[in-house]
């Protein structure tokens, strides 16, 4: 499965955390798994996908906090769940993933905003993540 692909799995996962308090996400995460969709990904993949996700979870006060500051007059608990999610999984990237150029990391995140943010999620993203580079 492509980078890309991946990253839209760990999305789909971090989205969902957005529902289900921690003790629920990790019965939800367990669920995400065993999806049909999922199954045909290999044991790396999820490995990878799951890691990712955790990683995220466990850096999430420092990353909302960085997200509110860039994000000025709004408050997080305004931001849509599908660009909130978006945002922490590319803030993530450009701050603790050194493997991933921030370019890369906005334009996939510009991507995922399309597909399933808002009308204007794209261009709140890109806006946001621009201020992070």
């Amino acid at each position: 499965m492509s980078r890309r692909g991946l990253r839209e799995k760990t999305f789909r996962l971090l989205f969902r955390k957005e529902f289900y308090d921690e003790k629920d996400f990790l019965s939800q995460k367990d669920l995400f798994f065993s999806d049909e969709e999922q199954l045909e990904m290999t044991e790396e993949e999820v490995s990878f996908v799951k890691e990712t996700c955790d990683k995220i979870r466990e850096k999430l006060p420092r990353i909302d906090e960085s997200i509110s500051e860039k994000t000025t007059g709004w408050n997080i608990d305004r931001i849509g769940k599908a660009e909130l999610a978006i945002l922490r999984l590319a803030v993530y990237e450009i701050m603790f993933d050194d493997s991933i150029p921030p370019s890369v990391s906005i334009n996939e995140a510009v991507e995922l905003a399309k597909k399933y943010g808002a009308d204007d999620a794209s261009s709140f993203v890109n806006g946001v993540l621009a201020k992070f580079v």
